[in-house]
């Protein structure tokens, strides 16, 4: 006699049903919300980890990369602090498993595009030189305006950071490099609705101050070498 598969097919398909319903993974619109923006930040620090590799690769060249990496870094700002209440980056990459090393290094450390030196005209070293100055200028003008939250102050040294990055000769210690970078690692670890403290706005101002003086002194040895 010939089995009738189809029939058994459907029983079966109907008894694991009855035995084992489908588990929702969110019960509420606000639980749903947080899966989507757990989702996203996964995305985001997957997709980073794929343009670090392609570029080192030489697989996309600098253009492409530094416009890609400014969007997933803007992304992740965005993305990050939904969850921060709940759980750090670390944690929820540890938690699904990520082994992302690259994008940690440019999401949760540096913070900005890597930049590639050396092939700036004199035209365009000029203009970075231009470029840098009012940066410093921006952003110690916003702190003595008394902006504190890390999503005003951030980009701004975000911006500063990635014009000194991309000015060619400096010392690997640069020390205003370091400076910068510095802040940029210590408002990374905050919400983007912090505010920094009164003592941390004046370190700030005081540091970038400095910073400044130590970037003109380099500047002025470049010309007079």
């Amino acid at each position: 006699n010939m089995v009738d598969r189809t029939g058994l097919g459907e029983r079966f398909a109907s008894e694991m049903s009855l035995e084992e319903p489908e588990v929702p993974l969110y019960e509420t619109s606000k639980e749903r919300q947080q899966y989507d923006e757990m989702a996203n930040l996964y995305a985001i620090i997957m997709a980073t980890e794929h343009l670090e590799r392609a570029f080192v690769q030489d697989a996309i060249d600098q253009k492409t990369y530094t416009y890609e990496c400014k969007r997933l870094i803007s992304q992740f700002g965005v993305a990050e602090h939904v969850l921060r209440d709940q759980m750090s980056t670390e944690t929820f990459m540890n938690v699904y498993q990520m082994d992302c090393p690259r994008a940690v290094e440019r999401l949760l450390v540096q913070g900005v595009p890597q930049a590639m030196k050396g092939g700036d005209s004199n035209v365009n070293h000029a203009a970075t030189v231009a470029e840098t100055v009012q940066y410093f200028i921006t952003t110690m003008d916003a702190v003595r305006l008394e902006q504190r939250y890390v999503d005003e102050l951030q980009p701004l040294l975000s911006d500063l950071m990635d014009s000194l990055t991309r000015l060619p000769e400096t010392p690997n210690d640069f020390e205003p490099n370091r400076v910068v970078q510095s802040w940029l690692q210590k408002l990374n670890a905050m919400r983007a609705v912090d505010e920094i403290e009164e003592g941390d706005a004046r370190q700030l101002l005081h540091d970038l101050d400095s910073a400044y003086t130590e970037f003109t002194r380099f500047l002025k040895s470049q010309s007079s070498s």
